[in-house]
Parts: structure tokens; C-alpha cells; sequence
């Protein structure tokens, strides 16, 4: 099974889906709070709702998560979320008041406040980076599990480095993680 799984490019891109025990991508409340010229702009906050978020003033109680970079369009066509986001924010489209138009976009976001998910190793955030750890999980995938064995997998293999081609690996690399960026070979190590 190791062989296999070490020939196979493993598919874990940038911020187009969630893996392991993150935070699912989640739409935001479109509607303006009036806390910038720009909904959900770097470095605005937004706070947790059930079905929903909200812009927020970062110092207020409900605040939640800041947002560490923001783009238009969709994540499948946009630039990467940053390496440690802890979940991404999908924004719709809406013409809210004459003029004011929020356009189709993501927000990267992270939480004022631990846990960290998308911390190397903690198991979540939508991108698998070097220090994460990962589980095989079946027809040549594998998902990101915390690499403490709290998370509801147990870690398998450990990204140990990030480099641009399989032939920079170090010895003992025994699976190939594909990480996507400039650097997208994510070469793990067994643990255990």
C-alpha cells in the first residue's frame, strides 16, 4: 500500500476545499456593515454566526476572525490563500444600495483566538503545507489529520518539506503530497 500511495501525485490544492477537521467554507452575510469601504476588506473582522457571517469592528465581542487577504472571483480561478488561513469566507454577489455593489469574491480568514487549524500540524485550514500530517484516505488521496492524534484519524504520514520537484525530496521521503504554489511537492515521511 506504501508503494502505491508513493508513486501516486496526491491532489490537496489551495483554498478550493477544505480538508481533514477544518472549518467548512462558509458564505458570508452580504450586507454591508458599514466598517470600511470595502466588505470583509484585509484586515476586517467578522464574527461566528450559525448560517452566516457578519462584518464586525475587530474590537468588539462578536469579533471573530480577521481577514488576512481577500480576493475577487472564485478560489478555483484566484491567487492561493495564505499558508496558515484557518478557513475560507465565500462572498456572493450583491448590488446593495444604488451604487454600492459587493462583488464575487473569498476572504481568508483567521481566527483571533486559537485553535488554529491552519497551523502546521493542527490538522484543518484549507491547504496542506509542510508539518502537516496526513492519512491515506482510499483510491490514492489523502486528508490532513492533527499530527497529535486528536484529530478523528490517525496521522499516517508527515510533510516534512516543500520543494519544487520529487528529486529535491530528502531521503526516507516514502509519499508525495501535492501542495499546488510555488513550491509544489509536499514530501512526507511515515510516522510511526
Amino acid at each position: 500500500m506504501v508503494a502505491v500511495l508513493a508513486v501516486a501525485a496526491l491532489l490537496l490544492t489551495g483554498c478550493r476545499s477544505p480538508v481533514g477537521g477544518s472549518r467548512p467554507a462558509s458564505p458570508a452575510s452580504t450586507a454591508p456593515a458599514g466598517y470600511g469601504a470595502r466588505f470583509l476588506a484585509v484586515g476586517e473582522c467578522s464574527s461566528f454566526g450559525t448560517t452566516s457571517f457578519t462584518e464586525v469592528p475587530c474590537a468588539g465581542e462578536r469579533a471573530a476572525a480577521r481577514v488576512v487577504a481577500r480576493y475577487d472571483g472564485t478560489t478555483t480561478d484566484g491567487p492561493r490563500c495564505p499558508p496558515t488561513t484557518d478557513f475560507v469566507l465565500h462572498i456572493g454577489a450583491q448590488r446593495t444600495s444604488g451604487t454600492t455593489r459587493i462583488p464575487q469574491g473569498y476572504a481568508c480568514m483567521r481566527n483571533l483566538e486559537p485553535p488554529h487549524p491552519g497551523d502546521p500540524g493542527h490538522g484543518g485550514g484549507p491547504r496542506t503545507i509542510a508539518g502537516d500530517c496526513v492519512y491515506g484516505a482510499g483510491r490514492g488521496a489523502v486528508r490532513e489529520t492533527a499530527c497529535d492524534g486528536s484529530g478523528r484519524h490517525r496521522p499516517q504520514y508527515k510533510v516534512t518539506t516543500a520543494t519544487t520537484t520529487r528529486s529535491r525530496c530528502p531521503a526516507g521521503t516514502v509519499l508525495y503530497v501535492e501542495l499546488g504554489g510555488a513550491q509544489p511537492v509536499g514530501c512526507a515521511r511515515r510516522i510511526g
